[in-house]
């Protein structure tokens, strides 16, 4: 893995993803069933049915999303110097995802695209029982591909930090593929979170291939790393990621986390959040504090104290995205 610390980049972390933006309103149980949604469930839709249930719901809240977004903006809410990397079309929603992820800090540079399929949105009717009920249209965001990627922008940042979701689209795997050689050739750090475990389920091969050779900081939950290696249990894991990949982090819910690198072993306790109300975003947030912390050279276990206490506020709030600022959760983790 690169060396981090000190080394005078212009951004410590560059996320490259799914530009979605989140719309969520406070709905009743009437409406959700009058639109013949399934409750609680996150359906992919095409865009006349999105845009069908969007001139359908009541005023809400419009943020730029996407699980690498909710990463990147977090790093940036931490004070560190985040940028993003992700297609968006030149239209409203395309113009609210640009505006909401630079206002929260981040570099945004994308040039939004002139045709094609709208900006991806993902409908979010949150009724009174705190039942997220969301209805996903990914539109522009699966023709990111190669030329969407800056090589400077990428040997600008410490660590380059991969969405698996886009392993999904030829496109977007060109995409990472071109921002791991970039990493190689510029001696940064590329990092990747394996997203979900169905995603895991169908590109399980190359993702182990791209773990081995080209990952230097992979992520996971224990489903999503159970399913990598089709293991029987969290042990029998963790000892074939600890051979494949120079530092990974997995996360075990209410268990706390596991930091792994060469021969060295980290537990990290989990932090009790104030409440939970939505688990949405946790392991976003938690890739945000590990990275932020790491790219400023701290020690592994003070890495995922940051880490844990950024998915503890997340998880005590609605949504993805901090309601306040978490620039001082570094310092409570070293003193």
């Amino acid at each position: 893995m690169a060396e981090l610390a000190g080394t005078g980049r212009r951004f410590e972390v560059l996320g490259i993803g799914n530009a979605i933006v989140d719309v969520v309103a406070n709905v009743t149980d009437t409406l959700v069933a009058d639109l013949g949604l399934e409750k609680g469930a996150m359906t992919l839709v095409d865009e006349s049915r999105s845009e069908e249930l969007y001139a359908k719901m009541p005023p809400g809240r419009e943020v730029s999303g996407g699980s690498c977004g909710n990463t990147i903006a977090a790093v940036a809410s931490m004070g560190g110097r985040a940028a993003y990397i992700g297609r968006v079309r030149d239209d409203q929603l395309g113009k609210v995802f640009a505006h909401d992820i630079r206002a929260a800090g981040v570099t945004f540079e994308s040039r939004p695209g002139t045709d094609g399929p709208a900006t991806a949105r993902c409908l979010v009717f949150v009724t009174d029982d705190a039942q997220r009920t969301m209805q996903t249209y990914l539109g522009a965001c699966v023709e990111l591909g190669p030329d969407d990627v800056d090589p400077d922008m990428v040997r600008d940042a410490s660590i380059t930090y991969l969405e698996g979701y886009l392993w999904d689209r030829p496109e977007a795997k060109a995409a990472c593929r071109k921002a791991a050689d970039i990493c190689r050739d510029a001696g940064t750090s590329l990092s990747l979170t394996l997203s979900d475990a169905f995603c895991v389920d169908r590109w399980r091969d190359e993702f182990r291939e791209l773990v081995r050779n080209e990952v230097d900081i992979l992520f996971a939950n224990e489903s999503e790393i159970l399913s990598l290696y089709q293991a029987t249990g969290f042990d029998e894991a963790l000892a074939q990621v600890r051979a494949d990949v120079g530092l990974a982090v997995l996360t075990r819910g209410a268990a706390g986390s596991v930091i792994v690198q060469g021969e060295e072993t980290f537990g990290i306790a989990p932090v009790a959040p104030a409440r939970v109300l939505d688990t949405t975003g946790a392991g976003d947030l938690y890739a945000a504090g590990f990275l932020h912390a790491l790219s400023l050279g701290h020690e592994l276990p003070v890495c995922g104290q940051v880490a844990s206490k950024a998915a503890s506020i997340i998880i005590a709030q609605y949504g993805a995205r901090a309601e306040q600022p978490l620039d001082r959760l570094l310092a409570e983790a070293i003193g």
